[in-house]
């Protein structure tokens, strides 16, 4: 690894890695989110869910994910009021406008397990954003068959006002298209999940990506990326960094900066706010 506790020099490495750079891929994970500000939890997560919290007794987004609700009407209710609050009601947050602004005029392209879409409301190619896990704003049929996804946008704009003692009416519980067919979100938790035409495109497009790029001088930067599902993005960085001699990759993570991939040399870690490592690094090239 290359680390120096000179967070000076290692922002002095970061500017000249993506002023060299050929080529860039941005992994990111929730760490990235969740240093934007995105929250599952806390003081708003408790405002905005408190009649949810004192009836059912959930505590944050992720575990009220598996809620048991006893009927589709609740179930929706609940899942109405999620999408808006993680996907709808959050404009771009900073963070990721910051590091819109520091590559918007690279080449590069992003892969990211977060289901949030901040890459995209932050002004990021959709043609270059690989959302492995799924999206929010997707709903699939519960069964994973057919292979197909829709916006739930329009859907969640109708039924929040119709939301009364912790339901939707009956006639506005989603289903598949042109069927009475139960629906899903699109968010990866087991074999059901869909994976669908747009799906492919994209990591093929990825693919793609890294095949016509790794033998040039290739930047990985990775945000907030755990172990959680390290073999999307983080062991896979890794193995880049390690094999392909003009690849380097930069860290972003506060606690957890270890590597087991032997012969990663190329590497520099940043433990630091990520927000404020970028404006660092913006406030460098300007001042160049």
């Amino acid at each position: 690894m290359t680390y120096t506790n000179n967070y000076l020099e290692r922002i002095e490495s970061l500017r000249r890695l993506l002023d060299e750079a050929d080529a860039i891929i941005v992994g990111a994970g929730a760490g990235l989110s969740s240093a934007a500000g995105i929250q599952y939890s806390g003081p708003e997560f408790e405002r905005t869910f408190k009649p949810w919290i004192e009836r059912y007794g959930i505590t944050d987004l992720y575990t009220s994910s598996f809620y048991p609700f006893e009927t589709q009407e609740e179930l929706w209710a609940y899942w109405a009021m999620h999408v808006w609050f993680a996907r709808y009601r959050p404009d771009a947050m900073p963070l990721y406008r910051q590091l819109y602004d520091l590559l918007k005029d690279r080449n590069c392209f992003v892969i990211t397990t977060n289901v949030d879409g901040q890459f995209e409301k932050a002004g990021f190619d959709p043609d270059r954003i690989f959302a492995t896990q799924g999206d929010y704003g997707l709903f699939q049929p519960k069964t994973g068959r057919p292979g197909i996804t829709w916006s739930n946008r329009e859907w969640v704009d109708q039924v929040l006002p119709m939301i009364k003692d912790y339901r939707i009416p009956s006639d506005m519980v989603p289903r598949v298209p042109g069927t009475d067919d139960e629906v899903a979100m699109n968010l990866r938790c087991d074999n059901t999940f869909v994976e669908d035409e747009r799906w492919h495109v994209q990591d093929g497009r990825y693919y793609d990506f890294v095949e016509e790029n790794k033998y040039g001088k290739l930047l990985l930067l990775e945000f907030g990326v755990g172990f959680n599902t390290p073999v999307i993005i983080r062991f896979p960085f890794e193995r880049m960094a390690a094999q392909l001699k003009h690849t380097t990759l930069v860290r972003f993570n506060s606690e957890e900066q270890q590597s087991y991939t032997p012969d990663l040399t190329r590497m520099i870690g940043f433990r630091e706010d990520i927000g404020q490592v970028l404006s660092d690094t913006l406030t460098n090239q300007k001042d160049r």
